[in-house]
């Protein structure tokens, strides 16, 4: 899963060192949580936060096979 959410956030930025994504697992919920270089916050949340809810929405549709929900943090 980190895999998959770098490679979709790696051609929107323009410092592709600087994502850095964590996982915390809990009882019920797997957090994932999205660092980028603070230049490219913005581009990474989008107009309205459009290009995150897409980013979001390839994530959970992409879930393993635990039964745990799956977050994702724009940090």
């Amino acid at each position: 899963m980190k895999a998959l959410i770098e490679t979709i956030v790696t051609p929107l930025v323009d410092y592709p060192d600087d994502i850095v994504v964590t996982e915390t697992e809990e009882d019920s919920k797997i957090v994932y949580h999205l660092t980028v270089n603070q230049n490219y916050v913005g581009k990474v949340i989008g107009k309205n936060g459009r290009i995150a809810k897409a980013i979001r929405t390839v994530v959970y549709a992409a879930k393993t096979e635990t039964n745990k929900r799956i977050y994702l943090d724009i940090m």
